[in-house]
């Protein structure tokens, strides 16, 4: 009997992950408003995964059998599976609201306030608050059966009511009220009488439902109950082929927040008859239907008021300084001398700024290229590009339009360096281009030298604070050579007439390289010689990696996983992922690195990447993975990556139970491992500081 290949759904596992984010929320040794940030990334996270990945499930569940049949699943089966997980997710998460974190603030003085627990100065300042400000946006409508429904707006929250006519009280009545928050905050100060120690808020859900009672005259209020619609995200370009691809993306934008329903969520105490009055009139489906507590769109927790208390937060982890960098009069000399990693969010990110904000005013620069998947809103390093034109260089800009919900912000920029002269190219189609390069061309005594920059991250500012990643600074010619071919296909569309021999690059030989390199372990154990692989990264999917990976492990290949997010791949079953080990790290920053280290000792092969185990990445993308050759930053790596395997803090076992227990050891040691890189680095960096002074002393 064939043997079936261990493999957990995509959606499945990353439901896995998600609850580790929860994990974190209920985690007493998180300090508590950092927990209520664990409660916002979650829900964020949901919302997301019910706009993209539930909203393809109900496609394909509507589709055809002919469709159906070339799936390797049953879509009915994960919806159920993903319905059933995300409830008792739900539960948890409203037991950890209301019995751990509101008595919690409230031991701090803070005190979340419902309508029914105002005192008389309360309720004055509400009604007031009210009629003096939210009146005018809070769209009430009464629900008639067999008219023409109201639309929701895409993630508003709403107050469902339940209505009794004053003249007919046997007579039922069911109407909607937009909350606004959209437009005011949603976490209000209330006034505290004299004396009052306490800090006392209440959120504009519940102002509305206090004061909703004033604009229904001829009703009574019996109960009020919040819901949430979130719908289908995806743009549905027709056909990326032919037409122009800017102006679909454009239109298919235009329709994001109009599109069929992915969820809707409700108050868990609502009652049967207003819920299925619901259904029908706004024409949902089981599916739809997704309880949670009393107040929805709980992302809003990342604007919850601190007060100033600091002792409730993270301990400060302020940004590394990279002196040799930052300090340099121009940071060309220091990139020719050596290659330099950057690993931020623990290094700051101001020597990759100055790359481009030196490229820009150095009179040698002929001629920088970056390729743009995120960026920030507020960017230096487009403010750099643009000012590199006017000072004459020639600037060069890869701009991939389809970066899910970056889609505006992306055309925008692209829009604006256009304007400033910058030689913008836009997405190819039927691929994303999902690298993370930059290139400068600069003319020296010896000619012309190329400067790369190779990252596992975006070029954004802001992400850059919270999200681990690394990028190295370099003028190797065996990867600037192969980075600058990288560049030349995405602007002329021309396939390279040379194989890339250092880079790995997705649509060319990134996949053939991941395999080799694989294979080349698995023939050291066949052959009694140490072999090991060790895998970084935010998703593995890819099912012919897996059964690589699981061959590897067959024949004794010691394989260490590290993996954030979704993981398909199955450690530790017996016979066939004995020497598979699996962790994954959730923190207070976003593990988001992709590294990959094949062998043990002096000949490791020693990889970053932008590119994640995924079919998407493997076979859609253009990715690159880049090696890393300098002996000093592969000892840092090897050295990080270590501490990352020790970690008995923050790690969870990622195995066939799919339970997220935290990995524990027999230590007495407590390694929580991005603090222990941090410390790590800031020891590097403050001996590099030390050098420097010593050598300017001389």
């Amino acid at each position: 009997m064939k043997q079936v290949t261990p493999y957990i759904h995509r959606d499945i596992s990353w439901l896995s992950f998600n609850y580790r984010v929860l994990q974190e929320a209920k985690d007493l040794s998180v300090p508590l408003f950092e927990r209520l940030k664990f409660l916002a990334i979650y829900s964020s996270n949901l919302d997301e995964f019910f706009r993209v990945r539930v909203a393809n499930h109900r496609n394909l569940e509507r589709a055809g059998k002919k469709t159906k049949k070339k799936l390797h699943f049953n879509p009915k089966d994960i919806l159920d599976e993903i319905t059933k997980l995300v409830n008792l997710q739900q539960e948890e998460f409203s037991s950890i609201f209301e019995n751990d974190i509101v008595p919690s603030l409230k031991q701090h003085g803070i005190v979340l306030k419902r309508r029914l627990d105002l005192d008389k100065q309360q309720r004055e300042f509400v009604e007031e608050y009210f009629q003096d400000k939210l009146l005018p946006f809070v769209q009430p409508v009464l629900l008639i059966e067999n008219k023409i429904k109201p639309f929701l707006n895409n993630r508003a929250l709403y107050l469902a009511l339940n209505l009794r006519d004053l003249e007919n009280p046997d007579q039922k009545h069911y109407a909607i009220v937009k909350i606004p928050s959209d437009y005011f905050p949603r976490f209000i100060h209330l006034p505290v009488t004299e004396g009052n120690p306490n800090k006392e808020i209440i959120m504009l859900d519940d102002i509305v439902r206090h004061s909703i009672q004033y604009i229904f005259p001829g009703f009574d209020v019996v109960d009020t109950y919040g819901i949430k619609l979130t719908r289908d995200a995806e743009l549905y370009i027709d056909d990326e082929y032919s037409g122009d691809l800017i102006d679909k993306v454009k239109r298919s934008l235009n329709k994001r927040d109009v599109g069929p329903a992915s969820r809707m969520v409700y108050d868990r105490e609502m009652p049967e008859h207003l819920l299925s009055f619901l259904t029908e009139v706004f024409d949902l489906e089981t599916y739809d239907l997704l309880p949670e507590g009393r107040y929805h769109n709980n992302s809003d927790f990342f604007k919850f008021p601190n007060f100033g208390m600091e002792h409730l937060l993270d301990i400060p982890l302020p940004p590394l300084k990279k002196y040799e960098l930052e300090n340099a009069e121009s940071i060309f000399d220091k990139i020719k001398e050596r290659d330099h990693m950057v690993h931020v969010p623990y290094h700051s990110y101001e020597s990759v700024i100055k790359f481009f904000e030196d490229a820009s005013k150095d009179p040698n620069v002929t001629h920088i290229k970056i390729i743009q998947y995120r960026v920030a809103k507020e960017s230096r390093i487009m403010n750099a590009l643009m000012n590199a034109v006017k000072a004459g260089k020639q600037v060069s800009a890869f701009v991939e339009i389809k970066a899910r919900f970056d889609e505006e912000a992306n055309l925008r920029w692209g829009e604006k360096l256009e304007q400033a002269g910058v030689n913008v190219h836009y997405s190819m189609p039927g691929l994303k281009v999902h690298c993370k390069l930059a290139l400068v061309r600069r003319m020296e005594s010896d000619g012309p030298r190329i400067y790369n920059y190779l990252s596992t991250g975006n070029f954004h500012e802001d992400t850059a604070k919270i999200y681990s990643d690394i990028g190295i600074f370099t003028t190797d010619k065996r990867l600037t050579s192969e980075a600058t071919r990288v560049f030349a296909y995405l602007e002329t569309k021309q396939l390279p007439t040379k194989p890339f021999m250092h880079l790995a690059v997705g649509k060319f030989n990134l996949k053939q390289k991941l395999k080799a390199l694989i294979q080349q372990e698995i023939d050291k154990a066949k052959r009694g010689e140490k072999s090991l692989i060790i895998l970084k990264m935010n998703s593995i999917q890819d099912e012919e990696m897996i059964k690589l990976l699981y061959k590897a492990s067959q024949v004794g290949v010691p394989v260490k996983l590290i993996i954030r997010g979704i993981c398909s791949i199955v450690p530790n079953v017996p016979g066939v992922s004995d020497n598979i080990d699996g962790i994954s790290i959730v923190d207070r920053f976003l593990e988001h690195i992709r590294l990959f280290i094949f062998g043990a000792g002096k000949d490791q092969n020693i990889y970053l990447s932008s590119a994640d185990w995924m079919v998407r990445n493997l076979h859609h993308r253009i990715e690159t993975m880049f090696p890393i050759y300098d002996p000093d930053i592969r000892a840092q790596i090897v050295k990080l990556i270590g501490i990352q395997l020790n970690d008995n803090m923050k790690s969870r076992k990622v195995n066939y139970l799919e339970v997220n227990d935290y990995k524990k050891d027999n230590s007495d040691f407590v390694v929580r491992s991005q603090l222990e890189t941090y410390y790590f680095m800031k020891r590097i960096e403050e001996q590099s500081r030390l050098e420097l002074e010593d050598d300017e002393n001389e």
